[in-house]
């Protein structure tokens, strides 16, 4: 389970993540990533919730839709995720935002090809070794 303070939870949040940051598609995810910026270009804080001078731990969220399948299979391809996101969490940059979809396919796949698919979004997107 990912800890509370790097949990994505709210809309806006998983909007920003989406529409203003960087994309990496895979065969089974697809991973969206806003790094962080403390402060907007009006200059107000991005994040409401983080106090002034800190800057907040990166937060995950995670998009499963019924394309992957029932609800037994959609909360196992969560909890994988989930899984694999918090061994990672250390390489994401403070205040980044990521948004984690599941592609249809990722109902049958196995916890390894998960993880080979997020390691290599995740590289792509922050530019480490390919």
């Amino acid at each position: 389970m990912l800890p509370t303070e790097n949990r994505l939870r709210r809309r806006e949040d998983f909007a920003a993540a989406v529409r203003r940051g960087r994309r990496a598609g895979r065969p089974f995810l697809v991973v969206h990533l806003r790094r962080a910026s403390p402060r907007s270009e009006s200059g107000e804080r991005t994040d409401p919730h983080a106090a002034e001078g800190v800057v907040p731990p990166a937060r995950a969220g995670f998009v499963v839709s019924k394309a992957v399948g029932n609800a037994v299979v959609r909360n196992r391809v969560k909890r994988r995720l989930r899984h694999l996101v918090r061994q990672r969490l250390d390489v994401l940059p403070p205040g980044s935002l990521m948004v984690i979809r599941a592609l249809p396919g990722a109902g049958e796949a196995d916890h390894d090809r998960l993880a080979r698919d997020l390691d290599t979004a995740l590289q792509r997107l922050l530019g480490g070794p390919s």
